[in-house]
């Protein structure tokens, strides 16, 4: 009994000097591209990672001069809803987007030579968006500086009133390093991120950085717009294809495959609601409908097309709380869509002309071409073999009546005036489904 009363307290002063000899674990995450759908990727594991090996600290080391709105906007709310104390080490540059999401942590530390700033959203062309949507961005800011709250003295630690300026759009505020340290936008000027790290009290810290997998690289490639555009091209296309096509074909496996893709990266996140999938295959069953069951084209075939546009819509939203969507988001992701219903329809047009692949027309109910001699014909043309066989009148044809050949009795029709039962004759054409006969002699 003494014996295990003296391992058990052992094992408990091991376990002590252990804990105590615990050096401090910080996490970082280098975010040194261009901020997109696969930097939230990135920034979602590695919180989650951060968290599960009790890291300490949660390092985002940011060389970036932006990105889309929306991927930073969930970085940044990850970042706040992270357990763990969070630094940015802005090294060299935090545009825009960087700006945003150097302005959730915790703590900013920057490089000498580094800046910081400048966040007016911007669209594709470069030129900025409309009021409207600097507004919203402006509000983003403010909130993300009050998060921060004050110092002692009553003054607020982050000004909110300089997060605004940050939007403009009349003298938009960019920080050099020194100037981010005297308004209060950054702790201090290091040179390197083990000195900012020391400079928060983990000088002796153990420091993991993130390491992309293969899959956060493919979710990353299939979460960006142009790559969802071509994948919502390839699903209509097919989808239209297939509805042309006899049997389940090749279009049908590539708008299945393309489908599976578009929702994928969703799916891996958790963000995709299940009653999305649902309107989706809804939409197809309704079109399938529409053409194979029900004549014309009415309620089935359009509320087809709009579950299928709604639920590829949806799927690109932040659907955590469909109150919370922003018109933002709303008009990105059906500019995605619009954009892939557009290629779509330049792919069919394409394929169907007679500039596509002539595979592709032969396969097509709509280019086919039905010819006679492949047998394709509306009556029966198996009476053409009589013309120029010799028969008999089996009645009186005035002008249409029957005749016999070789025992068999055919409807028949007198070429010129009328010839009296039991006369010889000669069928000498066959013409609209009718052979037409002559008398072998000629009467006056």
């Amino acid at each position: 009994m003494n014996d295990r009363l003296l391992k058990i307290l052992i094992l408990l002063l091991a376990c002590s000097f252990s804990a105590a000899a615990r050096r401090p674990l910080v996490y970082v995450l280098p975010i040194e591209r261009e901020i997109d759908a696969s930097a939230w990727q990135h920034t979602s594991r590695a919180c989650s990672e951060a968290e599960d090996i009790g890291a300490d600290l949660f390092v985002v080391k940011l060389n970036t001069f932006g990105g889309a709105l929306d991927d930073a906007d969930r970085i940044r709310k990850a970042l706040i809803a992270l357990d763990i104390p969070t630094m940015a080490y802005i090294d060299h540059n935090a545009a825009s987007a960087g700006a945003m999401i150097a302005l959730a942590c915790d703590t900013v530390f920057m490089a000498p030579g580094s800046s910081m700033g400048a966040v007016t959203v911007v669209g594709a062309n470069g030129m900025p968006m409309p009021d409207k949507y600097q507004s919203y961005n402006r509000s983003i800011l403010r909130a993300t500086a009050e998060l921060h709250g004050k110092n002692p003295d009553g003054s607020w630690r982050r000004d909110p009133d300089i997060a605004v300026r940050m939007v403009g759009p009349d003298s938009v505020v960019t920080f050099t390093a020194d100037e981010a340290v005297a308004a209060g936008y950054a702790e201090a000027v290091e040179p390197d991120l083990r000195a900012a790290v020391a400079a928060l009290g983990y000088s002796d810290a153990e420091i993991k950085t993130f390491e992309p997998t293969v899959t956060d690289t493919i979710i990353g490639f299939l979460s960006s717009a142009a790559v969802r555009a071509v994948l919502v091209m390839l699903i209509l296309g097919g989808i239209y294809m297939e509805m042309h096509t006899a049997g389940l074909g090749f279009a049908g496996a590539v708008s299945f495959v393309a489908a599976a893709l578009y929702f994928l990266p969703m799916l891996v996140l958790g963000t995709l609601p299940g009653w999305i999938v649902v309107l989706f295959i809804a939409g197809i069953v309704l079109i399938a409908l529409e053409i194979f069951v029900i004549p014309g084209f009415g309620v089935c075939g359009v509320s087809g097309i709009a579950a299928i546009f709604v639920a590829l819509g949806a799927a690109l939203l932040d659907t955590d709380s469909i109150a919370g969507v922003t018109s933002a988001q709303i008009l990105q992701s059906g500019a995605v869509v619009v954009a892939g219903l557009l290629l779509a329809i330049a792919l069919v047009w394409y394929l169907t002309s007679s500039h596509g692949p002539a595979w592709v027309r032969r396969s097509s109910e709509l280019t086919k071409e039905l010819k006679v001699a492949d047998g394709f014909v509306g009556v029966d043309m198996s009476l053409s073999r009589l013309v120029g066989s010799m028969a008999v009148t089996a009645t009186l044809m005035r002008p249409a009546g029957k005749i016999v050949v070789n025992g068999e009795v055919y409807d028949a029709v007198a070429a010129n005036g009328y010839i009296d039962e039991g006369e010889s004759v000669k069928v000498v054409r066959f013409q609209n489904a009718q052979l037409y006969v002559e008398p072998l002699e000629i009467r006056i």
